[in-house]
């Protein structure tokens, strides 16, 4: 399991180079590192909180109902943080809102899910000043099976949130993108997009520009994510190794 921790290291090291190379606009914030869990034991989470890891995400609802309510990352694992990070239908928000230590819901893409999550939460908070952290998903990349919403809704849709949805606490924009693009071309643009649908979001609604976080980055592109801008990079293989095949973990 040293492995482990050593890739972490290797990934938290690599970050930190990308943040010297960041623009002085981006120095106010620390991205922040989730661990993607998706098809990995519990062992190896409870590995990498011991080697300092917090905040970990996965795609799957009962993936994460079976992860969050596990008996030793319960005990072992008091202030993780849990993202859910993948596609969220109506009929699964009861079970994803009881998990434990639910930090983050990153796949807002729609207003009738935003309000479900907001008439739900209440149920399952534990203060009653607590609200549910929300970004919403954008579909950058205009794919047809890519979940997120349009980029000209996203200004409407977090002004939907912000209105009417009292339970929730809008903090930032987040994109997958198109998988494999190659940075020699120059920057990735899905990031620019969800970048320039930052600043509209900031213009149209008037919010200030630094409390719009951006969760961009995986495992292969986190550090060019950094350098343009990204607060929450999603890292799985990187850390954890080659994801097993689903239905065989």
């Amino acid at each position: 399991m040293a492995e482990l921790a050593e890739s972490l290291k290797v990934v938290r090291d690599k970050i930190a180079i990308a943040c010297s190379k960041r623009p002085l606009e981006y120095k106010y914030f620390e991205p922040r590192l989730v661990a993607v869990s998706k098809l990995q034991p519990p062992e190896l989470i409870l590995e990498a909180y011991k080697a300092g890891q917090r905040h970990f995400g996965e795609n799957y609802v009962n993936e994460l109902v079976e992860k969050g309510n596990h008996v030793q990352i319960l005990e072992k694992c008091i202030d993780i943080h849990w993202h859910f990070i993948g596609h969220l239908q109506r009929n699964k928000v009861n079970k994803i809102l009881n998990v434990p230590n639910l930090y983050i819901i990153e796949t807002v893409d729609n207003e009738k899910l935003a309000l479900t999550l907001n008439t739900s939460w209440p149920k399952f908070r534990k203060y009653d000043d607590l609200k549910l952290k929300v970004m919403v998903q954008v579909n950058t990349s205009n794919e047809e099976d890519k979940n997120g919403c349009e980029m000209t809704h996203v200004s409407s849709l977090v002004k939907y949130i912000i209105d009417n949805c009292k339970n929730l606490e809008f903090i930032g924009l987040m994109t997958i993108g198109m998988f494999g693009y190659d940075i020699t071309k120059g920057p990735n643009p899905d990031f620019l997009c969800l970048k320039e649908c930052k600043e509209k979001v900031s213009k149209e609604l008037t919010i200030d520009s630094k409390k719009i976080e951006l969760s961009m980055g995986m495992s292969n592109d986190y550090e060019h994510a950094v350098e343009l801008g990204s607060t929450n990079v999603r890292v799985g293989s990187a850390i954890f190794g080659e994801r097993p095949k689903k239905g065989t973990q």
